[in-house]
């Protein structure tokens, strides 16, 4: 595919395939996504209908990388034949100079140097440059004629299309003039020389530009190395990745990166999980640790039992995320889309026009003939095709670089609009970690025995939350294990999202949870029980229907919350918490981060309920939170944010995810969805800018009143600079920096 009415056509055809549901094509990176009935359509009809629009293709395959390097030759060589084809129009065009009925000061200071050429006979020299031109056009621009030759068998047109006609326009007439010379018939083999020369040189320039865009997701999917040491029965043997399975020992050395997901299970060392979560400080790990396929082991030799592989990492999900993301589409796209189906028919429709306007205002053939040509090669529907995907997919691979990942082009753009922020607060602007600092027994038993029975709540307590993945289930296990507490696991455990849980343990029925549970479950609460200090989150529990004590826990605010709340304010933002806590618990949380409007109590259904109120305020609302309790929450708002970690990046739900529990990632996603936006306005305006005042110079517009005109060889220079103007300006956000590290 050279230009966007390429994709254009290619998405047609598949979408006109029976069994296909969607398609999308990219343009930056030439691949295709497309969801089809498996029992309708097979993917080598696929295959068949791209082909059958007159382009090629193939089928996703393992070794991409090998093929790289095949790359870049094919890239060494376009540009080898881009710089002859220039300097063989630039030599053309000195010696076509004698062939001009007028003598310029050029002319005059050629001659003196070369006074042999312009001994040469004209009809010599037309045949010398109709044989030179001839040569290279054939070697250099034969894959221009035929995609441009299969366009036209298939009614379709390209960007090839405008390039083939004019130039092949311009050699025909010339080659007539050269072998029927007559006055006033010019030749114009530089013009088609230089006009080849400069797309050539245009599109290798693009592909670079391309090839750095896509440079962040080429980085990630080279992460994993290829071979890995497993160890069987004691012995240390280098395997291809692909002979290990789950539970296999695998060992690591210092500096090298880690093949597979895996537990440690012998060693100690630091890693460095930069690439994955943008987190750049080395984290420690020992036995029972996670550990990532991709990152980088620092300095201690460890082995790991391998525990996810293949397509099943971590480091593949988050590239398959970032390749789908940068594969989709932003709705400012859709403009772009629509002019580019219509772009090369009405241009073929103004350069006619623009061919019949000077023959009848002049009568030269050869001036109607140079706009002409003019006109073809100066318009540019590669550039508004590249307008929105270039900044898309550059901003999607910083944005995974830095630790945010976008789920797409229209999820980014929401992200730009939003009024209200809304924020959870366990595990958002807290660390997420509760610690338990108190468990208090309900009733009048014997103070001589309350440790006991406290260890007897926590052990209950414990065999019921463990299956739990809530934050105040981990306190409470936690705080069991380092009591050295042993139970048997729980039965019939069912978690209520915003309230607590029910399970069976020890042969009782176990209710834990907030007020809102135990009076949902009618538990009375004990009168006298003391009003928790502030920030203190309290668990009740209750046997058989029967309160027996509750559990008292403390969060920590996260180091950059209330920077992170200060940076949303700045940026014209309103900030809000809403919370399943007690107003007291949540009240100095709140407070420390810097946020006035708090609602405490706020069960899922509540925290819904309060985003579809700001939504009819008329606000564009983001919910972060931690992407499982607040699912119904991140759907319904305009954008969802989850806040997670590289390991729970399958389990993480809404628009944004971000890799590392860091609240100043939220300042951070949302600005660089707005740099995005300013980008692709940007590029869009230039695209636009550049056909609508270029093809009318092109035309002769400004000849009447200023004798201007455009020759073919600078408008297909202009042509080539178009494209590559937006890239460099969408490769400006491949050094973007959040504005607290600038």
């Amino acid at each position: 595919m050279t230009c966007a009415s390429c994709q254009h056509h290619v998405e047609q055809a598949l979408l006109s395939t029976a069994g296909v549901e969607s398609a999308r094509v990219n343009l930056m990176a030439h691949r295709a996504n497309v969801v089809f009935n498996p029992a309708v359509v097979r993917p080598e009809q696929l295959i068949a209908a791209i082909r059958g629009a007159g382009y090629d293709a193939v089928l996703p395959r393992k070794g991409e990388a090998a093929s790289d390097s095949a790359g870049r030759d094919e890239e060494k060589n376009a540009a080898r034949k881009a710089w002859v084809t220039i300097a063989a129009g630039a030599a053309t065009m000195l010696l076509a100079m004698p062939l001009d009925d007028q003598m310029g000061a050029v002319d005059r200071l050629l001659m003196r140097l070369a006074p042999w050429l312009y001994a040469i006979k004209a009809e010599t020299l037309r045949w010398w440059l109709l044989v030179l031109t001839a040569v290279v056009l054939v070697w250099a621009g034969r894959t221009i004629y035929s995609s441009a030759l299969r366009a036209l068998r298939h009614g379709t047109t390209n960007m090839n299309t405008l390039v083939g006609l004019g130039t092949s326009v311009a050699f025909a007439y010339s080659a007539y003039a050269t072998v029927a010379p007559a006055n006033g018939r010019q030749v114009y083999f530089d013009a088609v020389l230089l006009i080849l020369g400069f797309l050539l040189l245009g599109k290798n320039l693009e592909e670079r530009a391309k090839h750095r865009a896509l440079s962040a997701l080429r980085s990630l999917s080279q992460l994993r190395p290829e071979t890995a040491r497993r160890i069987v029965n004691g012995v240390e043997t280098e395997v291809p990745l692909q002979q290990i399975h789950p539970g296999d020992s695998v060992a690591v050395l210092p500096g090298e990166r880690f093949p597979v997901d895996g537990i440690v299970i012998e060693g100690r060392t630091t890693v460095d999980e930069s690439m994955l979560t943008g987190e750049s400080t080395p984290i420690a790990r020992a036995a029972g640790g996670r550990v990532l396929a991709g990152s980088l082991n620092y300095e201690g030799a460890i082995v790991c039992r391998a525990e996810s592989l293949g397509e099943d990492t971590v480091l593949s999900q988050l590239t398959r995320m970032v390749e789908q993301a940068q594969g989709s589409r932003a709705p400012m796209e859709r403009l772009a889309d629509r002019a580019s189906a219509i772009f090369v028919p009405v241009v073929l429709v103004l350069a006619l026009i623009t061919c019949i306007a000077w023959l009848v205002a002049t009568r030269s053939l050869s001036m109607a003939l140079a706009s002409t040509v003019a006109v073809l090669v100066i318009a540019c529907p590669c550039a508004m095709g590249l307008a929105v995907p270039a900044a898309l997919t550059v901003a999607v691979g910083r944005g995974a670089q830095l630790g945010v990942l976008f789920k797409g082009g229209e999820a980014l753009e929401r992200l730009a609009h939003l009024d209200a922020i809304v924020l959870d607060k366990t595990g958002t602007i807290t660390v997420g970690r509760p610690v338990l600092e108190k468990v208090h027994e309900s009733g009048e038993q014997a103070s001589e025995g309350a440790k006991e029975r406290e260890d007897d709540l926590l052990r209950m307590a414990a065999a019921a939350e463990e299956r739990s993945n809530h934050p105040l289930a981990h306190a409470i296990v936690e705080s069991a294990r380092a009591r050295q507490l042993v139970w048997q696991p729980a039965q019939e455990v069912q978690v209520l999202p915003g309230r607590g849980l029910t399970a069976r343990a020890e042969g009782h029925e176990i209710l834990l949870g907030n007020e809102a549970l135990f009076a949902e479950f009618f538990v009375p609460l004990p009168a006298a029980s003391a009003a928790p200090e502030a920030g203190v989150t309290r668990l009740w529990m209750a046997i058989d229907s029967k309160p027996v004590g509750y559990f008292d826990a403390r969060d920590a605010l996260r180091p950059d919350a209330a920077e992170a709340v200060a940076a949303l304010r700045r940026s014209g933002h309103r900030v809000l918490m809403l919370t399943g806590d007690s107003a007291g618990a949540a009240a100095p949380i709140a407070k420390a981060a810097g946020i006035d409007e708090v609602e405490a109590g706020s069960d899922p259904a509540r925290k819904l309920e309060r985003i579809r109120e700001l939504q009819k305020a008329g606000l564009r609302v983001a919910m972060v939170g931690d992407g499982i309790n607040d699912a119904a929450a991140l759907a319904q708002a305009d954008a969802g944010i989850a806040m997670g970690s590289g390991a729970d990046l399958a389990q993480e739900a809404g628009d944004v995810l971000l890799l590392r529990a860091q609240p100043s990632l939220i300042p951070a996603s949302i600005d660089l969805a707005r740099a995005t936006l300013r980008i692709m306005r940007q590029n869009l305006f230039w695209a636009a800018g550049y056909n609508v005042i270029g093809i009318p110079i092109a035309a002769g517009l400004l000849y009447p009143a200023f004798h201007i005109l455009l020759t073919p060889w600078l408008a297909s220079a202009a042509m080539a600079l178009s494209s590559i103007c937006v890239l460099g300006n969408s490769l400006r956000l491949r050094g973007w920096r959040p504005a607290s590290i600038r």
